[in-house]
């Protein structure tokens, strides 16, 4: 049998370059999709020494039409794809009172919006036990207001997982978002190395007491 694959969309160096290792250490191949060519390569090189097969692509991840497409190249390659985990956000320092409509809708677009392309184009190559992750935040809860738009993505991206889990627990793919309750740091329980084992962890869940958010507080 082939080994089990995860894709990790808005591939970089922090915390989904953890989610990678993770699941690498646990036997995984990887396919990395970002927008960065050299931290992909970097993280390749990383991945392979850990044993895993690296696909990656480089593709902006609001174009739909170029990320669906990078999907479906991983899995018609692999034949399946069993996580996809989900970790971009846009960081805008503006409150509500700068911020303009349009700018709430390029950040949600890659927030929320990548992450419904990214489940439809994999959807084919996903089969009962697949799973779908994604990397919340506080902020969904309590916002900072100089940057209004992170938290309504971090809000609608949770709201989307739980819509997602619904739809997709039929089939026997759940979903589930991890809400990071602290601030990313280099030492002590909410380093991307840490938050990383909380979603491997949260991607394990029993399905009998299945939750489609989890919280991480360290």
């Amino acid at each position: 049998m082939s080994r089990p694959v995860i894709v990790v969309v808005g591939a970089g160096p922090g915390v989904s370059g953890s989610v990678a290792r993770a699941f690498a250490r646990e036997g995984y191949d990887v396919a990395l999709l970002g927008i960065d060519e050299d931290q992909l390569l970097t993280s390749a090189g990383q991945l392979e020494q850990l044993g895993a097969t690296v696909g990656r692509a480089v593709a902006d991840l609001t174009d739909a039409d170029a990320a669906s497409a990078a999907i479906r190249r991983f899995g018609e390659h692999t034949g399946r794809i069993d996580v996809l985990h989900f970790n971009p956000s846009a960081f805008r320092e503006k409150d509500p009172l700068e911020l303009t409509v349009a700018e709430l809708l390029e950040d949600v677009t890659l927030g929320v919006g990548a992450l419904l392309v990214a489940v439809q184009a994999a959807r084919r190559f996903m089969s009962a036990g697949g799973r779908v992750t994604a990397t919340g935040s506080m902020a969904a809860d309590r916002p900072w207001h100089r940057a209004a738009s992170l938290g309504v993505q971090k809000a609608g991206l949770r709201n989307l997982v739980h819509s997602l889990d619904a739809t997709l627990a039929p089939d026997g793919i759940r979903a589930v978002s991890v809400t990071v309750r602290g601030t990313l740091a280099k030492e002590g329980p909410f380093t991307p190395d840490r938050v990383a084992e909380a979603i491997l962890a949260a991607a394990r869940q029993d399905e009998s007491d299945w939750h489609s958010e989890v919280a991480y507080s360290g």
